[in-house]
């Protein structure tokens, strides 16, 4: 969530007057008012990939993880994991339009996971309940950002991609620190050695397929890059010969501007490595216009290539959504017009993608 998920949801959940509404709302109270505010990690954009490709080629990694069952709720609300903060670096430039942080966080082994999952975390203090009673904060959830080797490739570290969630009043002319995303500014407020609880890992909606050979279409929005990151350093940075990855991986991502973009510096870097395996295309919705002269959205970007998109999903392959539940109806009314154009039903070709296992959504 990669991206924090505050609730996840079916794609198909909601009406699109009310995405619509939401996605305006936090572009208003959220977006505009944050950009260019220091929260104490500075502006600038920190890189990744300096820190954690290796330049010699696919790094090694503890191949016995490979041979790990799928790990489930393995801690809970009641009994969680301590982990502990190894960094917090801001990922995005001066101009992004709010802060997303990179954060790591190690478990020593102890809360392993697979690629497309994500871990609850518990933010510290706590809250009156509707009844009155004082009780903990809520579990949090938060798609991983990093393989199950996390960015040291060693299996002992994970890594969330959290961005700051603050809420600009018109009336008071700044940010209400009463109504500022409480587990989003700890997470991205936290100091190397901290403690922070966490649950999980829970999901199985965003795993990979089995077979290394299948095509991937990833569509992603803002943090909602996380489990797809995960998914390409698996790819294209690890050396995992019984998993070795040989479909082509097509990420679509989208975000306000270049200075929003997330972890690009890293994806250039798999490109010109496998540059017949792994296409990026980027929607800047602040920069690029769609064909009709507005802005250019995610769901307008994946238009542009419906034709392709439609012929890798006919021929087995699988596509990921992770974001804005607002993308998803226009994504969706694409496709459903490809079918018409083809002469298809739209119901049952989507339905035989999903009895299929294609089509993975988690979008909030």
């Amino acid at each position: 969530m990669a991206f924090s998920i505050s609730a996840k949801v079916s794609a198909f959940t909601g009406a699109k007057v009310n995405a619509t509404r939401a996605q305006k709302a936090r572009r208003a109270n959220v977006a505009v008012k944050a950009q260019g505010t220091d929260y104490g990690l500075g502006l600038q954009m920190s890189t990744t990939a300096d820190k954690n490709i290796d330049p010699n080629g696919r790094a090694k990694v503890p191949l016995e993880m490979e041979k790990m069952e799928l790990p489930l709720n393995t801690y809970k609300n009641k009994e969680p994991f301590v982990g502990t903060i190894r960094s917090v670096e801001r990922i995005v430039g001066p101009n992004a339009t709010g802060e997303t942080c990179h954060i790591i966080i190690e478990h020593g082994g102890k809360m392993p996971f697979w690629e497309g999952q994500s871990y609850g975390v518990i933010p510290p203090g706590t809250k009156v309940n509707s009844k009155g009673k004082e009780v903990p904060h809520g579990v949090r959830l938060y798609s991983i950002a990093s393989s199950r080797y996390g960015d040291s490739y060693d299996g002992l570290t994970a890594t969330l991609c959290v961005r700051r969630a603050t809420y600009w009043d018109p009336e008071m002319n700044a940010e209400d620190p009463a109504k500022k995303g409480i587990c989003s500014n700890f997470l991205c407020d936290a100091k190397p050695g901290q403690e922070v609880m966490m649950t999980g890992p829970t999901g199985q909606v965003m795993l990979l397929p089995k077979d290394p050979a299948t095509p991937v279409i990833m569509v992603a929005t803002g943090t909602g890059i996380a489990p797809m990151r995960s998914y390409l350093r698996r790819f294209f940075l690890e050396d995992i010969p019984s998993w070795e990855f040989k479909g082509l991986a097509w990420l679509f991502m989208g975000v306000a501007n270049s200075d929003a973009k997330l972890y690009d510096d890293e994806f250039q870097e798999m490109v010109k490595r496998f540059p017949d395996q792994f296409r990026i295309d980027y929607a800047l919705s602040r920069e690029d216009t769609n064909k009709n002269g507005g802005k250019m959205y995610i769901q307008d970007k994946v238009e542009e290539y419906k034709d392709q998109v439609f012929q890798l999903l006919d021929g087995g392959a699988h596509m990921y959504f992770c974001g804005l539940k607002g993308m998803m109806p226009g994504i969706l009314s694409m496709l459903e017009g490809v079918c018409k154009e083809k002469g298809i039903s739209y119901e049952e070709w989507l339905e035989g993608l999903k009895k299929n296992g294609q089509w993975h959504v988690e979008v909030y």
